[in-house]
């Protein structure tokens, strides 16, 4: 799925699923954010091409969501953390210092570099897009999500 740069706006819907909403904001055709809040926000839309797709994968069809573009704006050796992260398969689980492996200019075996990538997951500004919930470690998707979506993986 190719996003264009009119692919703008703020899109979001219950799931009950998760027992919450999910809140997809994309900009100039690249998601930007993802969150799951419990009441409706009330600028957004229902009816998004990606909070769609997000929908099936919440659904139970397999998804990694390779194809969609994400916007990371965050310092660069976080960005090379969430990049490597977007590469764990879904129905997969690794643990802090894999990513760090998986992630070039990380040290697995530096305590500093490994505090990095888990500050890199808590601080995730797109969660599915770049699967935190995978990473046995805390990530941005909210403890209960991260279960819900770990579970619905079978994970």
């Amino acid at each position: 799925m190719t996003l264009t740069a009119d692919d703008t706006g703020v899109y979001a819907r219950h799931s009950e699923r998760l027992g919450r909403y999910v809140e997809v904001g994309t900009a100039s055709g690249q998601v930007v954010s993802v969150s799951f809040p419990e009441t409706a926000p009330g600028d957004a839309a229902d009816d998004g091409a990606v909070l769609s797709r997000v929908f099936e994968y919440l659904d139970g069809e397999a998804d990694e969501f390779q194809d969609i573009a994400v916007a990371l704006t965050v310092p660069t050796d976080h960005r090379t953390v969430l990049e490597a992260t977007r590469n764990v398969p879904y129905g997969r689980s690794v643990g802090a210092r894999r990513v760090a492996r998986m992630a070039a200019g990380i040290d697995p075996d530096d305590d500093e570099d490994v505090r990095t990538v888990q500050s890199a997951l808590r601080e995730n500004p797109v969660p599915v897009f770049v699967p935190d919930h995978r990473v046995e470690t805390s990530g941005a998707t909210p403890g209960p999500v991260a279960d819900r979506l770990r579970e619905m993986e079978g994970i």
